[in-house]
C-alpha cells in the first residue's frame, strides 16, 4: 500500500500528475483544487495517497492533505460514489466544503459537482451526516506543506477556519452537545467567523433553546 508520495513533478496532465519518486513515475489522479495547487514540472511536490487495485485496474489518488484524503475515503463508502465522482465532490466543495454540506443536509452543493445528480447527492449527505463531525473534527492544518520547491501553488486551497473549525466542535463536545448538533452549528455559522473563539461563541447562541 502507498499512503504517501514525494519527488519531482514530472509531468502534469488535466487528471494527473506524475511524481519522479527515486528515478520511478507514479501517475497519481487528483482534484482540480489539489491539480491547481500543484507546482510547474521539475519542482518538489508532496501527496498523501490512495490506491485502488483490481484484477484489471491499478490507480493512485493524490491529497494535499489527510483529511482530505479520508473524505474521499468517506465520499466513496457510499453506493454510486466512485473515485472520479468523489474528486469531483471535492475539487468543487474542498474537504472543508464537504463537511459543511453534509452537517447542513445541504444536498444542493454536492450536488454542484459534475456528475453528481439529485439523488446521489441526497444520499451522501443522508448517508454520512453521522460520520461528518469526526472529519470536520480534524481540521486542515498539520500536515507538511505541499510544495518544497521554490514554485508556489497557483490556489489557495487551504481555508483559514479549518483548524478553528475543528477547535471549536472539539470545545462544543467537551461541553457536551452532540457532535452531529455541534457540527452544524459550526458550520452554520462558520463563513462569519475569523477564529475558534469567534466560532464558539457564535456556535453556543445558535444551539441556545431559540437561538
Amino acid at each position: 500500500m502507498i499512503g504517501r508520495l514525494r519527488g519531482e513533478v514530472a509531468w502534469r496532465a488535466a487528471d494527473h500528475v506524475m511524481l519522479d519518486v527515486g528515478g520511478v513515475g507514479y501517475v497519481v489522479f487528483c482534484s482540480d483544487r489539489t491539480l491547481a495547487a500543484m507546482p510547474q514540472v521539475g519542482a518538489m511536490a508532496s501527496l498523501w495517497t490512495e490506491m485502488v487495485v483490481r484484477e484489471d485496474l491499478m490507480q493512485l489518488f493524490g491529497f494535499l492533505t489527510v483529511q482530505e484524503r479520508e473524505w474521499h475515503r468517506l465520499l466513496t463508502s457510499v453506493q454510486g460514489v466512485g473515485a472520479k465522482v468523489s474528486l469531483a465532490i471535492l475539487g468543487v466543495l474542498g474537504p472543508d466544503g464537504v463537511g459543511r454540506a453534509i452537517a447542513l443536509s445541504d444536498a444542493a452543493a454536492v450536488k454542484a459537482a459534475p456528475g453528481v445528480g439529485p439523488k446521489l447527492a441526497t444520499r451522501v449527505v443522508n448517508e454520512l451526516q453521522g460520520k461528518a463531525p469526526a472529519l470536520m473534527a480534524m481540521g486542515g492544518g498539520g500536515d507538511d506543506p505541499l510544495i518544497e520547491g521554490a514554485a508556489a501553488p497557483t490556489l489557495q486551497v487551504a481555508t483559514p477556519t479549518g483548524g478553528a473549525q475543528a477547535d471549536a466542535l472539539s470545545a462544543l463536545t467537551n461541553l457536551g452537545y452532540a457532535p452531529v448538533d455541534a457540527a452544524r452549528a459550526v458550520a452554520e455559522v462558520a463563513d462569519d467567523a475569523e477564529d475558534a473563539g469567534e466560532l464558539i461563541r457564535r456556535a453556543l447562541k445558535r444551539l441556545a433553546p431559540g437561538g
